[in-house]
């Protein structure tokens, strides 16, 4: 058992330093010395280092860790009881803290599962039932399914189909070997999601689906999941948010039942796969597969002999989530938002996903409740989200980004995501454009939990390429997609380690962090820090921290990447030339700041286009938005970042090209290179409309 291996946690800045003690002595008396004379005039304007060094310097190992082994005491699924009790912990948290509270719920589409079995019959006559489960919680943990498959039986011959990649198939179709009727089993990873694996599996004719997790994946270990397909949020409101009483689809709409797969599947340990696999017959496994495969005892790929008899029964239904908010008030501008968040369910425990990001996120609070008895104040609005339902397809975030969508195009400067604060070592990253060098700024004063005392994360990032470290959001896997994909709202994601060997398992324990996760919790206060002090630049910075150099000079590599990709006889040039229009938008908008930073507080005048500067910088990201959306896809606005139609597209920019690109096989030559201009044209256009944005002129 690993609870058996477990090592006590040390405790680090349980009480205050003397640095601290000073530094809290010379703030206050900063504080009260301003208010007393500039009453109107933020105190965080006045000295913010010092506030950035208390946040720092308040962090608490020990603390992070009591919020962590709180947070994961029992499974929290969405739409259960204990999941509805982890939110009034968090709840209570926030307001214990003095903070303004508030929730909103919603009544989406969940699905769960009722019963499941699955044997396999050797070819010398054994057979053997596999135990569905980790063993783990004495039967708190839901059994190992994937939520949104449909209920639905097989009694079918095995065969191994690698990734579940259409290049996989491709590969068996060539060596003669058959899917149709078989149960296709298949490993997690090479690029592709479950619920492509499961798709691509229909496609071509199998009966049902088992997916195991290959690699450093613990063998006895489930990997939960959802299947649903075409875009993220409550499949019964797509495009709105599912409140109680308000409208919602049909069971039998059509538009809902193509979110949802056609056969059925279910998650399976990497032990009971290599047993299935060790038994196949057929043809040899292809050479590029062995190479990677973790099991040696594998040669064939099947069909059969082996027979596996699969059955799964779930139930679809209604279920009550809540997301939870607290509000920091902005002085200066309240309607101005910089929003913090991370995802509160889990499949299981959560250790890593998502409560070390959820107990970062609670120790954020805590530090800022530090920080408001100090006197300070943010100049804009700061709000602390924890979302419910992200592991059904962020539905959490997504309905309340669909109910809030007006205000939020306004009114957000920037989203701040963490879903799973700790993985493992190395720090990684993701943003839009405009906020890599604000990140850059940030990890230069933050260390480096993994290296000797004294070194920063930028030191180690630095010498591992720099801002080329920074990944885009074009992505589907977390709470950032509906503020970047359908919102445009500028986001930053981040988190600690890139892969963990318990990922949706029921070892997924406080237990783990503690023995190899993070045992000392040095790395979730690292993420504390950087988050918090992001944060803190967006909501206090008189000017928007935004560098939109940056994203031209993103916009540009996009470009001469499609120069290499792209047929000769396809015009580049209206492409080109948007992005020298966005960029020169961007080196003047620049300037501008760089001009006001130099007059502020001259004069009220000088505050006001301060203020129109900061709208312009705000608005630019919308610009990249279209309202007719990616096509046959509408709910996903963003033509820069978003996930292509095809996993294995070799584009992870431009999703509308990407799409166009990959369905070239539909098409015959004269359309799809017209398909693909078209598209082209339109990613010109949003490029030149978040150029108009920020220079703030009217064609």
């Amino acid at each position: 058992m690993l609870q058996s291996r477990l090592k006590p946690v040390t405790a680090f800045a349980a009480k205050p330093s003397p640095l601290v003690a000073f530094v809290t002595v010379i703030v206050i008396g900063v504080v009260g010395f301003y208010s007393l004379h500039f009453p109107f005039r933020s105190a965080a304007s006045l000295d913010a280092s010092r506030f950035d060094h208390v946040f720092l310097s308040s962090s608490s190992n020990a603390t992070i860790s009591s919020y962590l082994r709180a947070l994961t005491v029992h499974p929290h699924l969405a739409g259960t009881k204990p999941a509805s009790l982890t939110a009034r912990y968090v709840l209570n948290h926030f307001t214990g803290l003095g903070f303004r509270t508030t929730t909103a719920r919603y009544r989406p589409l969940l699905s769960y599962p009722l019963r499941s079995s699955l044997s396999a019959h050797f070819s010398d006559g054994s057979s053997l039932e596999f135990r569905l489960g980790e063993g783990e919680g004495n039967g708190e943990v839901v059994a190992p399914y994937h939520a949104y498959s449909p209920s639905g039986s097989a009694w079918a011959a095995a065969v191994f189909v690698n990734y579940g990649r259409e290049e996989d198939f491709r590969l068996l179709a060539a060596a003669g070997v058959g899917v149709a009727g078989c149960v296709a089993v298949a490993r997690s990873g090479g690029g592709v999601g479950r619920g492509a694996v499961v798709e691509a599996a229909e496609r071509h004719g199998a009966a049902a689906v088992v997916v195991f997790g290959d690699g450093d994946t613990w063998p006895r270990g489930f990997e939960r999941g959802h299947v649903m397909r075409g875009g993220i949020g409550d499949p019964l409101s797509p495009g709105w948010g599912g409140v109680d009483g308000g409208e919602s689809l049909g069971l039998d709409d059509n538009e809902v039942l193509r979110r949802f797969p056609k056969i059925p599947s279910m998650p399976l340990s990497s032990e009971a796969a290599e047993r299935i696999l060790a038994s196949l017959g057929g043809a040899p496994l292809p050479l590029d597969w062995r190479g990677t495969l973790k099991s040696s005892k594998v040669r064939n790929v099947g069909p059969g002999p082996t027979i596996l008899n699969f059955t799964y029964q779930g139930e679809m239904k209604v279920a009550t989530i809540e997301n939870v908010f607290a509000i920091i008030k902005g002085r200066e501008e309240s309607d101005r938002y910089v929003l913090l968040g991370n995802h509160r369910d889990a499949w299981t425990y959560g250790a890593v996903d998502p409560n070390s990001g959820t107990a970062a996120l609670l120790d954020i609070a805590r530090r800022y409740a530090i920080l408001l008895r100090l006197g300070w104040t943010p100049r804009r609005t700061i709000i602390l989200c924890s979302w419910d339902a992200e592991e059904f397809g962020m539905i959490g975030s997504t309905e309340w980004v669909e109910q809030n969508l007006v205000n939020l195009r306004s009114k957000a400067v920037a989203y701040l995501n963490v879903d799973c604060a700790v993985q493992g070592p190395s720090f990684f990253a993701g943003s839009t454009p405009q906020l890599d060098d604000l990140l850059l700024d940030i990890i230069k004063k933050v260390k480096d939990p993994d290296s000797d005392e004294g070194t920063t994360i930028y030191q180690n990032w630095a010498a591992g390429g720099g801002k080329s470290n920074i990944q885009r959001l074009g992505r589907v896997d977390s709470d950032f997609a509906p503020f970047v994909q359908h919102a445009g709202v500028p986001s930053i994601d981040m988190y600690y380690g890139k892969d963990y060997p318990v990922y949706h398992t029921a070892f997924d324990s406080y237990n783990w962090m503690t023995e190899f996760g993070d045992p000392f919790f040095q790395r979730h206060v690292a993420v504390t820090g950087i988050w918090g002090l992001l944060a803190l630049r967006l909501a206090d910075d008189s000017i928007i921290p935004f560098n939109y150099v940056s994203y031209a000079d993103q916009l540009q590599v996009y470009n001469d990447k499609l120069s290499n990709l792209l047929d000769k006889q396809i015009s580049l040039h209206p492409l080109t030339a948007s992005i020298q229009e966005f960029a020169s938008a961007a080196k003047e908008a620049n300037e501008e700041s760089e001009k006001l930073r130099l007059q502020e507080n001259s004069d009220h005048f000088v505050n006001m286009k301060i203020r129109a500067l900061n709208d312009r910088l705000m608005l630019a990201e919308k610009g990249f938005l279209d309202v007719d959306g990616l096509r046959g896809r509408q709910w996903f606005k963003h033509l820069v970042f978003g996930p292509p139609r095809d996993q294995e597209s070799k584009l992870d920019f431009f999703p509308g090209i990407a799409d166009s690109m990959s369905e070239m096989f539909k098409m015959s030559e004269k359309e799809r290179l017209a398909a693909i201009q078209h598209e082209l044209w339109r990613v010109a256009r949003a490029i030149q409309r978040a150029a108009s944005a920020l220079r703030g002129d009217l064609a």
